[in-house]
């Protein structure tokens, strides 16, 4: 999780700046697209692989719902067909091909249009665009790639299990968005995982390498914060929309997804605190190693201070010949011997101080022995 992520260029889509709204282009490495239908109702469905445009025609109004998923925008001439069969508006599909919304939805006559974001597997933390169309008995996806997060909705109308089979177009649009939602709770239980395991470096050994991880780990929660805080306000709006598009069972539901939102919302928050806090300890414990290091060496320069010092006075050049006065004790006899006793007693002295005065950790063992004492001693006094 801790692998560096390209920084994405947001990017105006229409075409060039001043073009005329409605524009659609697409970005030049986009994936070709590929389309699948799937068709059902109470009773069977159906599904296959389309090889263009003209044979989503043939699913249209035989079917209660018929959901047309693609998978690339690499291909212009595709999306627009796609929005003049539907009747999806060009401001719109302009906003399909630019793959840097953030979520929203809108609504357009007879059909309504949403974006959400959807996580992809792995990390660091990923999104990409799904673009949701939904009318009377058709819904239409555009995704950026294959892969997706929709593989429980689509086993579902395939068991012709739950209710979506039962439902119109608008449940199964909530089914979508509620899928892209629920795929980011084990994203969550992943990152609660690593959130611990980097406490427990941080308290134990925190390197250079632990801060590039709480980065990444910031980042990939920002990501989650981006997708999901502007989805809760697109569920909220659909939710309280006044079309008949969505009917009121529809509603309830959509309430359900809301709250999960909110959740998700609230979980991200409170990761981010506690990444935050992971980043103060971390330089709280680098300060205090820093801090055990400066006391370590200040007491060895506070030791060899006086030591330096006598030895920088008899080192003086001065002659005893000239004058009693000029160090008579270079002539003594046992004088070099008594130097070296007088550094020794000094250095002593000196860490016996250091020690008293708890510098060197003996006062610390030494209220702790105190302490245990008086814990002694108290009980006793008291009977």
């Amino acid at each position: 999780m801790s692998s560096s992520r390209p920084r994405q260029r947001v990017k105006r889509g229409g075409g060039a700046p001043g073009a005329p709204p409605g524009t659609l282009t697409t970005a030049p490495d986009a994936a070709k697209p590929a389309i699948r239908v799937m068709a059902f109702g109470p009773e069977d469905h159906v599904e296959a692989e389309l090889p263009d445009v003209d044979s989503v025609r043939e699913y249209l109004g035989r079917w209660p719902v018929t959901w047309i998923n693609v998978d690339g925008l690499g291909d212009v001439d595709v999306i627009s067909r796609l929005g003049d069969l539907f009747g999806l508006h060009r401001l719109a599909l302009e906003d399909v091909l630019n793959v840097h919304h953030r979520p929203k939805f809108e609504e357009y006559g007879e059909h309504m249009f949403i974006i959400v974001r959807m996580s992809e597997p792995g990390f660091p933390v990923r999104t990409e665009q799904l673009s949701i169309f939904f009318g009377h008995g058709f819904v239409v996806t555009f995704q950026e790639h294959q892969g997706d997060c929709l593989d429980p909705v689509r086993k579902r109308i395939r068991d012709r299990s739950g209710r979506v089979c039962a439902m119109g177009a608008d449940y199964l649009a909530y089914c979508l968005v509620d899928a892209v939602i629920d795929a980011y709770y084990p994203l969550l239980d992943e990152l609660s995982e690593h959130s611990e395991e980097l406490e427990t470096k941080v308290v134990e050994q925190a390197t250079a390498a632990t801060v590039s991880e709480i980065h990444q780990f910031k980042r990939d929660l920002l990501t989650m914060r981006r997708a999901i805080s502007p989805l809760r306000e697109a569920t909220n709006a659909l939710l309280r929309t006044d079309k008949p598009l969505v009917c009121e069972t529809t509603r309830v539901y959509l309430r359900d997804c809301y709250d999960h939102a909110i959740q998700i919302l609230e979980m991200v928050e409170t990761y981010r605190e506690i990444i935050g806090g992971l980043l103060d300890v971390y330089l709280s414990s680098v300060s205090n190693k820093m801090n055990e290091v400066m006391k370590v060496l200040t007491i060895i320069a506070t030791i060899f201070i006086p030591l330096t010092f006598l030895a920088g006075v008899y080192g003086m050049n001065f002659d005893p010949a000239v004058s009693p006065w000029n160090m008579p004790e270079l002539r003594w006899y046992w004088g070099y011997p008594v130097f070296l006793l007088a550094l020794v007693i000094i250095f002593v002295a000196e860490l016996i101080f250091f020690r008293r005065k708890g510098w060197l950790g003996g006062g610390r063992a030494k209220r702790r022995k105190r302490t245990r004492r008086n814990r002694k001693e108290g009980p006793q006094e008291t009977r």
